[in-house]
């Protein structure tokens, strides 16, 4: 069955490549003066794709895939393809045969035609499976929380097309909570036989790594079956954030501490940062130009407070603010945090404070690339040394960048870190924005600055 899905996706690449070519001749050309060099330049497209698709992972099973991963794989090996055609146009010296707007509608329309049709298939696929049809059997051997979270998400996308069939609890005297009718074994031998007999072709290993006898017992039971055995590691005690895969020298690695957003995430996350920032000091210019005069008119010194913080992966920069305090020494090594009713606080500054109009310079930062819109918001150095050995996790708040305002900041967390119970809850709100970040948090966080945070009783 899977062969012939694989012939059938192979094939319906191929026709849609041809389909896209003839469609774009009939847009770009009025006759077919050229007709026979451009049918060699797509036959060679064709041939082409069914080398590289294969190699870019394209024809792998669509079972637990999400859609988009499914678009992006095609999307790059299409691009692939196209790339190495015009390579070869130009090793040849035929690329001024070829024309440009031609290529452009064949490129889009022949991708549009293999993402779409791959979209509708996955979709009719999903009702088919939630109809109960088409499932792949699952067994799972697991213990504890790891287990419940394992059948959660198999009964929470009923579409990837996963039941499980058969749990082997490792641990007797605990209780596995499930919506869905399962068979429970707690003896090695009952449950590799019900497995067997009931033909299950995936054994699922969600296991921690302590259970390592356990794990090679399993493994060793079913080495000769024709059964898929996969090794779901709880690592939830190790891993500060959840333990993503990754490749390294040709080795999967599980992350147990490293950046939590993907190189994709961080790159989105820096477009809009800047964008965002741009267009944000555009509108206003008008209040920046008021506040830098009134702070210079409130009292002697500079327009704009400088000091020292941490950016990503630890590395100092500069972060700007309105000046809200009269000139004053400050002791060497020693910060003194505004408290309310501080007299060095100008008028002026305390109005600047109140309604966090004094932060507004640091969309200068985020232009610069220090600093993000939305994310932890950093801390003085001095604060760093006195915190990040006493609050678990607080130095995992600089894997990513700092930020204008964040997760800790709209849920009251502002302002004077006078007792440690302070620092600790706006941490575990940091970490909390980094194991759960998305564009809609980003959003929803600028929302909820504007609307509710940018006068709080904290900020003085």
């Amino acid at each position: 069955m899977r062969l012939i899905a694989g012939l059938m996706a192979r094939l319906f690449d191929v026709l849609m490549i041809l389909a896209g070519a003839f469609v774009a001749s009939r847009i770009r050309f009025d006759d077919g003066s050229q007709r026979s060099f451009y049918l060699a330049f797509v036959a060679f497209a064709a041939a082409f794709s069914l080398a590289v698709f294969p190699a870019l992972g394209v024809y792998e099973s669509w079972r637990g895939r999400s859609k988009r991963a499914l678009a992006g794989h095609v999307a790059l090996g299409w691009l692939v393809v196209q790339a190495c055609a015009m390579a070869l146009m130009f090793s040849l010296h035929r690329i001024d045969f070829v024309s440009r707007l031609w290529f452009a509608y064949w490129t889009g329309i022949s991708g549009a035609a293999m993402i779409a049709g791959r979209m509708i298939t996955h979709v009719l696929l999903g009702r088919v499976r939630n109809a109960g049809l088409n499932l792949q059997q699952v067994a799972v051997a697991a213990c504890g929380n790891h287990c419940d979270e394992i059948i959660r998400k198999m009964e929470v996308t009923p579409a990837a097309g996963f039941r499980a069939n058969a749990l082997y609890n490792l641990r007797p005297g605990t209780a596995i909570t499930t919506t869905t009718p399962v068979r429970v074994f707690e003896e090695h031998s009952a449950f590799a036989r019900y497995v067997r007999e009931q033909n299950i072709g995936e054994v699922w290993l969600a296991l921690p790594l302590t259970e390592e006898r356990a794990i090679f017992k399993l493994v060793d039971e079913f080495r000769n079956d024709l059964i898929n055995i996969r090794f779901m590691p709880d690592v939830r005690t190790l891993a500060l954030f959840e333990g993503s895969m990754t490749d390294l020298l040709g080795v999967p690695a599980i992350n147990l501490a490293a950046p939590p957003l993907p190189p994709n995430a961080m790159v989105q996350k820096e477009v809009f940062d800047r964008l965002f920032a741009l267009a944000a000091l555009i509108a206003v210019s008008p209040i920046l130009l008021a506040c830098a005069i009134a702070v210079k008119l409130s009292s002697p010194g500079p327009v704009f407070f400088k000091q020292c913080r941490k950016g990503a992966d630890g590395r100092v920069f500069t972060i700007y603010k309105f000046r809200t305090m009269r000139l004053h020494v400050q002791k060497q090594g020693v910060l003194e945090q505004a408290t309310r009713g501080d007299p060095r606080i100008t008028t002026v500054g305390g109005f600047l404070r109140r309604t966090s109009l004094d932060e507004l310079p640091q969309f200068f930062n985020v232009l610069r690339g220090d600093m993000s819109v939305v994310g932890p918001r950093p801390h003085a150095l001095e604060h760093d040394d006195l915190y990040q050995n006493i609050v678990s996790g607080y130095i995992h708040r600089y894997r990513i960048k700092p930020g204008i305002t964040g997760w800790a900041q709209i849920n009251g967390f502002r302002g004077e870190t006078d007792r440690i119970e302070k620092m600790e809850g706006r941490v575990a709100h940091d970490l909390y924005y980094l194991r759960n970040w998305s564009f809609r948090l980003d959003v929803k966080i600028i929302f909820a600055t504007v609307f509710k945070g940018l006068h709080h009783p904290n900020a003085y």
